[in-house]
């Protein structure tokens, strides 16, 4: 009997000792943020206050998680690899200071600042994930709009979808292919909303902060 005793303390201890062994240390990413810096030839020329409402999106992407799935119904998310905010934050961020360091408005402010903005520009996120298919690609889509503060009407829309090769099979790579995505994206949105300002001249008039 106190064979059988000291046996099964000896399986407890092990079993207690196993699971305060060190945890597996979580690793965080974070997408390229453009610098604040003016550009030496930059100009001023759209006299407008733009307000950057909350991107919205599903709860996956306003969580951490890094998102996989296999392009059909199925999605998972890395369990110790992830981002350091949730991705609709951190894309506000890089589209924040990307139009700020263009110094081509007056202002950009994030919405909820005592700014009187001229125009609101809203977004959704659909996809931000690693999808494996016949090939590995990051895949980010998103959506802009441009609403008239004072009338509410939509005067822009961008639609941007884009698959990225992954160069490797690891989480790094996916975190590389996603924030090319963004940055190209960003780009993007960043050119068409200066084509339609620069078409639209009359619409180039600040109400005031």
């Amino acid at each position: 009997m106190r064979t059988r005793a000291i046996l099964f303390a000896a399986l407890l201890s092990m079993s207690v000792g196993g699971g305060c062994g060190a945890a597996r240390p979580s690793k965080y990413y974070q997408l390229t943020v453009p610098s604040d810096a003016a550009p030496a030839n930059a100009s001023n020329p759209y006299h407008v206050t733009l307000m950057l409402a909350p991107i919205t999106s599903s709860h996956l992407y306003r969580e951490d998680h890094i998102v996989y799935t296999d392009n059909a119904q199925y999605m998972g998310v890395y369990q110790y690899q992830r981002w350091a905010e949730p991705p609709t934050e951190m894309i506000r961020d890089v589209l924040l200071r990307e139009l700020r360091a263009s110094d081509r408005f007056q202002g950009v402010y994030t919405w909820g600042s005592n700014v009187r903005g001229d125009y609101i520009l809203r977004g959704h996120l659909y996809d931000f994930r690693e999808i494996d298919a016949n090939n590995l690609v990051g895949r980010v889509t998103l959506e802009l709009e441009l609403h008239d503060a004072r009338t509410g009407t939509t005067v822009w829309t961008h639609f941007y979808s884009h698959d990225q090769p992954l160069a490797g099979k690891d989480v790094a790579a996916v975190v590389a292919a996603l924030d090319h995505d963004v940055q190209q994206g960003i780009a993007e949105f960043s050119t068409s909303l200066d084509q339609y300002f620069s078409a639209h001249p009359e619409t180039n008039t600040s109400s005031g902060q």
